[in-house]
């Protein structure tokens, strides 16, 4: 049996893989016939006596290979290069292993986990007619929204609307961190339902709209709404060194926004090289690196790396460093080039 599971939805994708490894009979015996494969570095030769191998004490074994149809991806539009593997010395191998794949025994399950997986793959084109494939693309709204009222419900919570369109927007389509915040909302709330102030509160991607607050505050020499926005985080518990940490680094991604954007990059690839998951902030980031001069920027990036290493150091605390760099920062001045 061969499953092909697709996507970048990683959440989804694994659930499905577990929901597998549900139906192989006794779990006891799963973890000595299942074998786990990169399928970027895998031989012919392993791929075949992995799957030839008989199960023990069991009526199926699992293989699970990750990345073997990705190794395969014809080369993008934008002529980015491969990874170094096997397939870049034999480029027609992917029917060797086709054709090894179509041949699998009754007693193999394999399950190839992949992500950056398009139509015109050849290997996919050459095993998809004899395999169950799933797809998992990230979620969109309204889907995503559908999502966190039936997770909310499995932890045996419920949520008001405002509070599940806050949480969409503020975490994004990354399900394993959604699925994290809803935990830590439905255990805050203790049996009562999930508004939207609980979410600003306690989820840690609300917490980061907070920063922007504080990060724009800072560059437009607002030091009272600085200092408030300050105040706020702290009182929901935030950390002084995590909030100098996320400051350094949405002033780090404004800096590398601005200069993806001059390249004329797309934003899917602005979104992937700044490694944002959540659109909220990937939305939020270009906006303040488009606003503010890059003489500012550099001005608050390296006044930020002096407070850390004044923490670091002991000269200051982190809170009252912390302000001391917000007193600093707020205070006009000419910027030299």
């Amino acid at each position: 049996m061969l499953y092909l599971l697709l996507g970048e939805d990683d959440f989804s994708l694994c659930q499905s893989l577990e929901e597998i490894k549900q139906g192989m009979g006794d779990q006891s015996l799963l973890a000595t016939n299942t074998t786990i494969l990169d399928g970027q570095q895998l031989t012919l030769n392993e791929l075949a006596t992995v799957c030839e191998t008989m199960p023990f004490l069991a009526e199926k074994r699992l293989v699970i290979v990750r990345g073997l149809l990705e190794r395969f991806e014809p080369k993008s539009k934008l002529g980015k290069k491969k990874k170094s593997s096997p397939a870049s010395e034999q480029p027609n191998q992917y029917k060797s292993i086709a054709d090894c794949i179509r041949r699998l025994p009754e007693s193999t399950i394999l399950v190839l986990m992949d992500s950056g997986v398009s139509s015109r793959n050849p290997l996919l084109g050459k095993i998809s007619a004899g395999a169950e494939v799933r797809s998992f693309p990230l979620r969109k709204e309204p889907e995503l929204r559908q999502w966190i009222e039936q997770r909310v419900a499995e932890e045996g919570g419920s949520i008001s609307a405002p509070a599940r369109d806050l949480l969409a927007r503020v975490v994004g389509s990354n399900l394993w961190h959604m699925a994290s915040e809803i935990s830590k909302l439905v255990s805050f709330t203790a049996g009562r339902r999930i508004e939207a102030e609980d979410v600003a509160g306690v989820v840690s991607y609300a917490q980061q709209t907070s920063v922007f607050t504080m990060v724009d505050a800072i560059l437009e020499f607002k030091a009272s709404v600085a200092e408030q926005a300050l105040q706020q985080l702290l009182q929901v518990g935030a950390m002084p060194a995590y909030l100098l940490v996320m400051l350094t680094r949405q002033v780090r991604l404004m800096v590398r926004a601005r200069e993806l954007v001059r390249q004329k990059k797309s934003r899917d690839e602005i979104q992937s090289r700044l490694g944002l998951t959540s659109e909220f902030a990937l939305r939020k980031t270009l906006v303040q690196a488009e606003r503010y001069p890059i003489e500012r920027l550099r001005e608050a990036y390296h006044r930020l790396l002096e407070a850390d290493l004044s923490i670091k150091t002991g000269k200051y605390g982190a809170e009252l460093a912390l302000n001391i760099l917000i007193a600093e920062l707020c205070q006009p001045r000419k910027v030299s080039a």
